[in-house]
């Protein structure tokens, strides 16, 4: 939708903000080319460039040289070497409650996404789920990290995916425990994909309260699957559980 032709850069600077604040432009995507803003609001690409540079520095996006502007993380991910990354690897047993947290957060996504995923952002969530679903499932736990993260961003509540966003790696490092254990084994596995599908189907069809079940029911799998077996086995596998460092736009 084009802006009036008067229309300042702080102006275009609001509306841009507004796109971040309610997913269409997700926490480390690329920002569209100053050529494209230009065209989609109606305005000169000096006046976009401006108020690019304002966005920039007020932290909203930053710039990678040679790669272009991204969306910041608006709250900031732990460094590799916090205090709170050290807790988590030095008390792996915690990712028992991460994985209670994403049960509640990720069950809300799916129900927000279920009712407001646009035409892109079913785009995405097919694509992620094609990628992971035609992945090796013994080595696919970024690919199936981003699925989830995919119908986290498709709600457009900008608290559901910044928090979300900011807490990846940690998030992550849960999907890394479930492939590490479950994966390896058929019933588990195959549970899993059936899950993940229903995830996928629910979300596409617009059936919230499923889609919410369906993602809750998922996470609490793991979680009571993954204390099964190491009640049965005396252990279960934590050397895969290390978070991985991110950077904007991967």
């Amino acid at each position: 939708m084009a802006i009036k032709p008067q229309s300042t850069a702080h102006e275009i600077a609001y509306r841009l903000e507004r796109q971040i604040l309610d997913g269409s432009l997700a926490p480390e995507e690329k920002m569209p080319s100053e050529r494209l803003l230009a065209s989609r609001f109606g305005v000169s690409r000096a006046i976009v460039r401006e108020a690019l540079h304002e966005l920039q520095g007020r932290g909203i996006i930053e710039t990678l040289h040679g790669k272009g502007s991204f969306v910041s993380s608006m709250v900031a991910a732990p460094k590799e070497d916090s205090p709170l990354l050290e807790l988590f690897a030095g008390h792996p047993r915690t990712l028992y409650d991460l994985l209670e947290v994403r049960e509640q957060l990720e069950g809300q996504a799916a129900f927000l996404a279920a009712q407001r995923a646009t035409q892109r952002d079913r785009y995405f969530i097919t694509k992620a789920y094609e990628n992971m679903t035609t992945s090796d499932p013994l080595t696919n736990a970024r690919l199936d990290h981003a699925f989830h993260q995919a119908v986290v961003e498709a709600s457009h509540n900008p608290v559901l995916v910044h928090v979300l966003s900011s807490l990846k790696n940690l998030m992550l490092m849960t999907v890394q425990a479930s492939v590490a254990n479950l994966n390896p084994r058929e019933h588990f596995r195959d549970m899993i994909n059936r899950q993940h599908k229903r995830i996928y189907k629910t979300v596409l069809a617009g059936q919230a309260k499923a889609a919410q079940r369906a993602a809750m029911a998922h996470v609490r799998y793991v979680n009571e699957s993954m204390h099964t077996l190491e009640e049965l086995e005396q252990g279960i596998i934590w050397v895969n559980c290390q978070p991985q460092e991110t950077t904007p736009g991967n």
